[in-house]
C-alpha cells in the first residue's frame, strides 16, 4: 500500500473505533475489528469515497461478532458492562455533541444489549455518527424505510431511559468529586445526600475478582454496599481521581502501585446519582491501564 493510503487509513482510525466499540461495548475486540479492517483496506483497489467503503467494512464486521459476544455474555459471571475507554484525548474519535457522548457512555451501551446487531448498528450509525437513512441502508445491504423501522424500534427500546441522563458535564464532574470526597473520608451523611432515593449499583468483576453478583437496588442497600467496599483492606491505601471515561467524569482507583483497580461511572440525573457502574475486572480495565502508560 501507498503511504497515502496508510495516511487515508490513520485519519479514520480513531472515528472507526469509535464505531466498533459502540458496537461491540469492547474495546479490545473494537481494536481488533479495526486491525482486520486495516487489512482489508490494504488489499483493496483504490475507492473513491474511503470513509464510507469502510464505515462498511466495520459496522458489517462488527455485526458478525455481534452472536457469538451475545452468547458469552449469556455465560458471563455476574453482570456484564463495557470496557470503560478513557476518552480525554479523543481515543474514540469526536465527542462535540450530547448524541456522541451520550451513545459512548457507559449507561447507553449497557442498554444497547437490548437491541438486535442490526438495530443497534442503525442506532449507532444514526444517532452517534449522524447517517442519514439512505446511507445506512446502502452500508447494511437494506431498504430505507427498513432502516427507518429499524431505528424507530430502537429508539423505543433506549429512548425513554436516555430522559434520565444528566447533559450538564460540570455538574456531573461536581458530583463525582463529592462522591470520591465522602468514599475517601468515610462520609455516610455525603453519600446519602448523593444518593436518589431508587439508586442501583451494579459491579463488574467477570468472576476473577471480588464483585456483587447481583445489583444493588435503593439508597439504603447501595450505602451499606459501599460502605462495605470502603472496608476492605485495599481500600485503605487507594487514591482516587476525577477521569473523563466514555464522554463522561467518572471516577478511577488505583492501588498502592499506581494500578486501576476499578472504574465507576455514575449516571446522574436531577442533581442525583441513579446509577452506578463499577468496573473491576482487571481484563476490562487493561485497555484503561495502557492508555495511562
Amino acid at each position: 500500500m501507498e503511504s497515502g493510503g496508510v495516511e487515508v487509513f490513520e485519519g479514520q482510525r480513531p472515528r472507526l473505533l469509535g464505531l466498533a466499540y459502540r458496537m461491540l461495548g469492547s474495546a479490545a475486540e473494537a481494536e481488533d475489528v479495526v486491525q482486520e479492517a486495516y487489512l482489508r483496506w490494504s488489499r483493496a483497489r483504490p475507492v473513491g469515497d474511503p470513509a464510507a467503503w469502510l464505515t462498511r467494512v466495520v459496522t458489517n464486521l462488527c455485526l458478525n461478532q455481534l452472536t457469538s459476544a451475545r452468547a458469552r455474555r449469556e455465560r458471563y459471571v455476574g453482570p456484564w458492562l463495557p470496557e470503560p475507554v478513557l476518552t480525554g484525548g479523543g481515543a474514540l474519535g469526536p465527542l462535540e455533541t450530547v448524541e456522541q457522548r451520550e451513545s459512548v457512555s457507559i449507561g447507553v451501551l449497557v442498554l444497547l444489549e437490548r437491541l438486535t446487531p442490526v438495530e443497534r448498528a442503525v442506532f449507532v450509525l444514526r444517532e452517534a455518527f449522524g447517517h442519514p437513512h439512505a446511507e445506512i441502508a446502502a452500508i447494511l445491504g437494506i431498504e430505507e424505510t427498513h432502516s427507518r423501522q429499524l431505528h424507530h424500534r430502537a429508539r423505543t427500546h433506549v429512548g425513554e431511559p436516555r430522559k434520565r441522563f444528566d447533559g450538564d458535564r460540570e455538574h456531573h464532574r461536581r458530583i463525582v468529586r463529592g462522591f470520591l470526597a465522602a468514599a475517601r473520608t468515610g462520609d455516610v451523611a455525603a453519600l446519602e445526600r448523593l444518593l436518589a432515593d431508587d439508586v442501583a449499583a451494579w459491579a463488574d468483576g467477570g468472576g476473577t475478582t471480588t464483585a456483587a453478583r447481583r445489583p444493588v437496588r435503593g439508597r439504603a442497600a447501595v450505602l451499606r454496599y459501599l460502605g462495605g467496599l470502603s472496608r476492605r483492606p485495599e481500600a485503605a491505601v487507594a487514591t482516587g481521581e476525577v477521569v473523563e471515561a466514555n464522554g463522561e467524569p467518572a471516577a478511577l482507583f488505583r492501588d498502592a502501585t499506581g494500578g486501576i483497580l476499578a472504574v465507576v461511572a455514575m449516571e446522574v440525573a436531577a442533581g442525583r446519582v441513579v446509577a452506578v457502574r463499577t468496573i473491576v475486572n482487571p481484563a476490562k480495565l487493561a485497555y484503561a491501564a495502557a492508555q495511562l502508560m
